[in-house]
């Protein structure tokens, strides 16, 4: 190769490597809009992945990008040994997958959106099966999933790829809603298998009542300062019914923590009653919908599960709570279990935020109760002169009941 072929060659290369201008149209749209994205792919779609990192404000729409390429990796994902590496289902469940990581790593109030892909395109050896794809995005209310079989031989695995990201990305538009012109890759006889399902809200909390979705939240609060905070501050509860200690309990909470997102937290389901049924939940919700604030609606009654789930928050508990928390009692008499589960919780980088409450007819607040050492900093005492209200829900539903 001369001299003037190698700058031809090194050219081309470079021209590769620059995102098109109508693609970085798209891809800019897709960062302006609020969604934010968790990626899961494997056998393809790569370049997608480049042009979305390669354009400014990938890090308020890209939380997480995760390449499960071996069969190991993506059984890992899975938690099974699927029926089809490559399938529809698969790409279906990968998108749930990363839908559900998108809601742990995005910030309070985003839409997010679960985006999963599998393929099998052309290798360095001939195949014997079909050069085809399948992808899938997964919203709170949406669940959409397409596949393409390509027409083998056509084109190079680095075409093939290109086709793939070029779909994908299409995809994650349409999931974010924002307008893109896409000139199609495919021939004639390539066409689409696509499907789509849209979900009523009651059927989103069906599938958060039985484990489908982890939680689901009602983004009511609009103040300007709660877009640039990523931490929650949580107050957990059943809300039955909501009243103004529990709002200025949240409130002092928040004025200790800074910059943060104050959001209120219902389990649908109980670790000792019935879970909620969809129309209990709703009820509940309108009560935080006239007031303005955010309320998630979660599938996990307990606070380590909890932690799990919003990792980095702080959570708003009352002294009873904190005493059930660090009493071994509720950890089949283990100390080493409870000490275990908590710097568990810590590990998440949760805290708790604790407010004097009745103890067995007694006020109490933190400093009544020996905290262990090791979870020493993970309990913060909220003044007892800021926030005190011995009134609870029970005793409000009692005498709206007389």
């Amino acid at each position: 190769m001369d001299d003037a072929e190698g700058r031809r060659e090194e050219k081309k290369m470079r021209e590769g490597m620059i995102i098109s201008t109508g693609l970085k149209t798209v891809v800019e749209a897709i960062h302006a809009s609020p969604t934010q994205s968790v990626l899961y792919l494997s056998g393809g779609a790569s370049q997608a992945v480049a042009w979305l990192l390669s354009i400014p404000g990938a890090s308020s729409t890209v939380l997480e990008a995760v390449v499960p390429y071996s069969r190991m990796s993506m059984i890992q994902l899975l938690g099974k040994i699927p029926n089809q590496f490559c399938s529809s289902h698969t790409a279906e469940e990968m998108a749930l997958l990363a839908y559900n990581r998108a809601l742990k790593l995005s910030s309070p109030g985003s839409p997010v959106v679960g985006v999963g892909f599998t393929g099998t395109l052309a290798t360095s050896r001939p195949k014997l099966g079909e050069h085809r794809l399948h992808l899938s995005t997964r919203t709170s209310d949406r669940l959409w999933v397409s596949t393409v079989t390509l027409s083998k031989g056509l084109r190079s695995r680095e075409e093939e790829d290109m086709v793939a990201s070029h779909l994908l990305l299409k995809a994650i538009a349409n999931a974010c809603q924002v307008p893109g012109t896409f000139v199609s890759e495919l021939t004639d006889s390539e066409v689409p298998d696509e499907c789509e399902k849209q979900f009523s809200e009651d059927e989103e909390l069906e599938q958060l009542i039985n484990g489908q979705i982890c939680f689901k939240v009602y983004p009511f609060s609009s103040e300007p300062h709660m877009s640039t905070a990523e931490r929650k501050i949580i107050l957990s509860g059943s809300f039955n019914p909501l009243h103004e200690g529990h709002m200025k309990l949240l409130e002092v909470a928040t004025s200790l923590c800074g910059n943060s997102y104050p959001c209120f937290e219902i389990s649908a389901v109980n670790a000792d009653k019935p879970p909620l049924s969809t129309s209990q939940i709703k009820d509940r919700v309108k009560q935080f919908e006239k007031v303005g604030k955010t309320v998630i609606i979660s599938n996990q009654p307990y606070f380590y599960k909890k932690a799990e789930l919003f990792p980095g928050s702080a959570f708003v508990i009352g002294a009873d709570t904190a005493e059930r928390l660090i009493n071994p009692k509720y950890y089949n008499g283990d100390y080493k279990k409870m000490l275990e589960i908590l710097i568990g919780c810590k590990k998440t980088g949760s805290t708790f935020l604790v407010g004097g409450r009745n103890v067995d007819g007694v006020f109490k607040v933190l400093e009544d109760f020996d905290i262990p050492e090791e979870l020493g900093d993970m309990f913060i005492s909220i003044p007892e002169e800021k926030f005190r209200m011995d009134l609870s829900s029970t005793e409000i539903r009692k005498r709206l009941e007389k």
